[in-house]
Parts: C-alpha cells; sequence; structure tokens
C-alpha cells in the first residue's frame, strides 16, 4: 500500500507519519511506502528510512504528480494556510487551501484505481447566527475565508466521490489541543499555548476572554480518527461524505483551572490575559458546543475530559512535574 500525506511535516502530519510507520498496515494492508508533502519538516524525519519527504508546494502541479503516482492507495490531505493566515493573506490561502486541493483531486482522478482520501477540514465551516448547541442537521455557513475554503473542499470531496473518482471522506476538526511545539498563525492557537507554554515555564498571553469556549480534540484522538475514518467502507458514509468530528467543550477559565488541578497554582499563574481583537474577531464566529450522534455511532470518539487531554501531553513531552 502506498499513502501520501499532504502536510506530511506539520504536527498532526508527522504523527500520523509515525503512527502508520508503528502499525505497518492500514485497512489490513502492508504499508510499502509513506510520502510527505509539505514546506519543511521536523529533524526527526530524516532518520526514519521508510519515509519519503518531498518539499514542494502543494499548488505546483508538477510537485502533485511526482507525490501521486497512478499507483497511490491512500491520501490524507492535512496541508493548508490556516485561519488567521488566510484570513490575513487572502490570496494565499485561496492558493494553497483551494487551489491546492483541486490539483490534488484531479491528479487523485488519474490513479489507476480509485484511492481513498481523508480531508481535513474544520468548525470554522460554521459560522453567523447559530443554534446554542450545533449538530449534524445545522448547515455550514463560514464567515472567514478559511472556512470558506474547507467547506468548498468538503463539496469537491463530495462530488468526486459521487462520480467514483475517488472514495472521499471530510472530517471537521475541533481545535486541537495540546499542540507541541512553537505557537502557529492559526487563531486557535491560544487553546494550546494557554497550557504548552505554562507547562515549559513560560509566560502565555491570551487573546481572548476567559469564558470564551473552545470545542476541542487532542492529537491522539484526532490520528485515531484520520485512520478510522479511512478504514470505514464507504456504505459507512453514504451520500454525507462530511461529519463533525466529537469533542469536548470547555471555556478557558476552564482550561486553566485544569492546568491548576494538573501542574499547579504557579504553572496556572503563567496565563496572562492580553486581549487581541483580530483574533477575537475570527474566534467568536467559531462555535462551541456539538452534538456528534453520527460520529459516535460510526465509532469516533472524544477524549474524557480536559485533564486527560493536559495529562497526555505532559506524557508525551515527558514533561516534569
Amino acid at each position: 500500500m502506498k499513502i501520501l500525506i499532504t502536510g506530511g511535516g506539520g504536527f498532526l502530519g508527522f504523527r500520523l507519519a509515525k503512527e502508520l510507520l508503528a502499525r505497518g498496515k492500514l485497512g489490513g494492508n502492508a504499508i510499502t511506502s509513506i510520502t510527505l508533502l509539505d514546506g519543511a519538516f521536523p529533524p526527526a524525519a530524516a532518520t526514519e528510512p521508510r519515509l519519503k519527504c518531498v518539499t514542494g508546494d502543494i499548488s505546483d502541479p508538477k510537485v502533485i504528480a511526482a507525490v501521486c503516482p497512478a499507483d497511490t492507495d491512500a491520501v490524507f490531505h492535512l496541508a493548508a494556510v490556516v485561519s488567521g493566515a488566510a484570513e490575513a493573506d487572502f490570496d494565499l490561502g485561496m492558493r494553497v487551501n483551494l487551489l491546492g486541493t483541486e490539483l490534488l483531486l484531479a491528479q487523485m482522478r488519474k490513479c489507476a484505481k480509485p484511492p481513498r482520501l481523508v480531508y481535513t477540514s474544520s468548525v470554522a465551516a460554521f459560522g453567523g447566527e447559530l443554534p446554542a448547541v450545533l449538530d449534524d442537521s445545522t448547515i455550514a455557513n463560514p464567515q472567514t475565508s478559511y472556512g470558506a475554503q474547507k467547506v468548498i473542499g468538503e463539496y469537491l470531496v463530495s462530488d468526486y466521490s459521487r462520480k467514483g473518482f475517488l472514495d472521499g471522506r471530510s472530517l471537521r476538526l475541533p481545535t486541537i489541543v495540546v499542540r507541541a511545539g512553537k505557537p502557529n498563525a492559526a487563531a486557535s492557537s491560544f487553546a494550546s499555548g494557554i497550557l504548552r507554554e505554562p507547562l515549559n515555564g513560560v509566560v502565555a498571553e491570551c487573546p481572548v476572554a476567559p469564558d470564551t469556549g473552545v470545542w476541542m480534540l487532542s492529537p491522539g484522538r484526532v490520528v485515531e480518527a484520520f485512520l478510522h475514518a479511512w478504514e470505514l467502507p464507504a456504505s459507512a458514509w453514504g451520500t454525507q461524505r462530511w461529519l463533525n468530528l466529537p469533542g469536548i467543550t470547555a471555556s478557558v477559565a476552564q482550561m486553566i483551572e485544569a492546568l491548576n488541578k494538573v501542574a499547579g497554582a504557579k504553572v496556572a499563574e503563567r496565563v496572562v490575559y492580553k486581549p487581541d481583537a483580530r483574533i477575537q474577531a475570527i474566534v467568536k464566529t467559531w462555535p462551541a458546543n456539538f452534538r456528534t450522534p453520527r460520529a459516535l455511532a460510526m465509532g469516533f470518539a472524544p477524549d474524557r475530559d480536559v485533564e486527560s487531554i493536559i495529562r497526555d501531553y505532559v506524557a508525551d513531552e515527558n514533561i516534569k512535574l
């Protein structure tokens, strides 16, 4: 089995690659190669001989043709310009998030047999006037460029699947917490930062109010979701090829309280509030409360609580409390 992961040098993409290597199989078939496409890669990528790391631009047709040959079996499309960056630079977001997706789908259509695709979308698909709790009947109405680009991608994946060109499934991701490494340009970056930085002994500036709600999922759970989504048969998806992933809701204040319980008051006190109107304007369009009966019935699972998410991060990063 030949696998392509776009955005494979990123935090989630590389974590997914490592999990695939550890399993050795996908859908019961032995993995023969994994190609990662990204603009840059972590140093650890160079030490793994089973990975082929390609540095390139997803909006370049020649690059896409090189990383997705005719015998590609599985694609995980994670590459994206994140929310804050896509809002700040409209042309960049359109080129990477929309044109890059269009090029990838067109290339997959050329494969010898229809590949199976997992496409990462976002709860940024929702916005405007929303119910107190969203469910699977809530209509997508994005209020950011990033959200609009992701929803267009969902429609393309559904139509390519309807035509039989590929077997696609789109996952609307909650905010992923805790992301290791440095902050990125995502408007949601603060949600990881207010936990990660204090645990690393650094002051974290929170740009939103304490009562700001976050719909979240841990990195471990989302990687499990990627693999579970790929392994589900097409019949499990039917004509609805998108899915709201399950998560848990917590306010910023509740997240800091969980940090206090896990790591102590001195660590929690490293979070300071510094309002940022630009970030607040983006985040306030995102919903924080969901019901996800379809995802739960299909076997996807949320985290238990914020404390367990923090403890998982502490264990993954070998942090001494």
